[in-house]
């Protein structure tokens, strides 16, 4: 095996891959953050899908912590990024943490829009006159039954102040001084650049020498058993955290609200995580130790691509306007 300055390429490759898919997961939630916060709403939003993700992430952070009690080697396998397992614990519970500020806002942002609702009801109902014709309070409700209306409806009238802004984040700004996929082009590239420059940094440091290893329970011990139950676990929950936001889309024909880099940054981290694993290693033991995490990771890019073609489906069309030429 090559040795490039004390590791081995498929350590460096592994180190590599394992810091960028750590700098996506550290951006992960801020493009849907901004996308939320712009439009004053997070109608787009599956609340049993961050709900589901939460579950799977505190999960997550228990079984990094029962690999901290077995297993602490330079292994990204078992220990996210740096190889170092109570380095990645902390990562696991900053995760949690996000999930937690990403969920708050989405109930603020939700609280929001139901007090609007209840007072455009209670305005309307107060301001129709008896004499005002059927047929206009028909057409003024009609729209509340069309898949997704509502919330566009919403924020075209209520936030259209904050419109221009949230089409660039969410892709779907038509303006010819916006290229939204040239922006996301970009964002990824940024992601790949700063973690492999993060890598370089952590090695130069010593982050990849390998301590002496102190007594650790054995593999099979209870410990490492929970550990990767939780595993598993995690891995259930993310496989199954997209299938609502999969149903609301395809229930409201629209992805509007939801922040398309969100989506392509987690496809990075989890492409990025199975690519270091399997750099690392490709020995069975090693590979079996991995395949919560693996599960979780590359099962899910699956329906991240779902969600890709979802938003492709259900973009808004360009009409063509050939009957306002003269």
């Amino acid at each position: 095996m090559a040795v490039v300055h004390g590791i081995s390429v498929n350590e460096a490759l592994s180190g590599v891959f394992g810091s960028i898919s750590l700098t996506a997961w550290i951006c992960l939630l801020l493009p849907q953050l901004l996308t939320n916060y712009r439009a004053q709403s997070a109608e787009g939003l599956s609340m049993p899908f961050l709900l589901i993700w939460l579950f799977g992430d505190i999960a997550n952070l228990g079984a990094y912590a029962a690999r901290a009690l077995t297993d602490p080697s330079p292994d990204f396998a078992g220990a996210l990024v740096t190889g170092i397992a109570p380095t990645a614990t902390a990562l696991a519970a900053y995760f949690c943490f996000s999930d937690l500020v990403l969920i708050s806002q989405c109930l603020y942002y939700n609280t929001l829009t139901a007090r609007r609702a209840r007072q455009r009801t209670t305005s309307s109902a107060t301001d129709a006159s008896e004499d005002e014709p059927l047929l206009r309070r028909r057409r003024a409700s009609s729209g509340a039954a069309l898949p997704g209306s509502q919330r566009r409806n919403s924020m075209r009238h209520e936030e259209s102040g904050f419109d221009p802004i949230r089409r660039v984040v969410t892709g779907e700004d038509e303006t010819p001084d916006s290229n939204p996929a040239l922006h996301n082009a970009l964002s990824i590239a940024a992601v790949y650049i700063v973690g492999a420059l993060g890598w370089f940094v952590s090695y130069k440091a010593g982050a990849w020498d390998t301590p002496e290893s102190p007594d650790l329970p054995e593999a099979k011990s209870t410990v490492a058993i929970i550990g990767m139950s939780l595993g598993y676990l995690s891995a259930i929950c993310y496989l199954c955290a997209r299938i609502p936001q999969i149903i609301k889309n395809y229930r409201e024909k629209s992805c509007e609200g939801l922040a398309l880099l969100f989506f392509l940054l987690s496809l990075t981290g989890n492409l990025t995580y199975g690519a270091s694993v399997f750099s690392y290693s490709q020995n069975a033991d090693d590979i079996i130790k991995a395949i919560p995490w693996l599960l979780g990771s590359l099962g899910t890019m699956v329906e991240d691509c779902i969600i890709f073609y979802q938003f492709s489906l259900y973009a808004p069309k360009q009409e063509a306007k050939t009957h306002d030429v003269v």
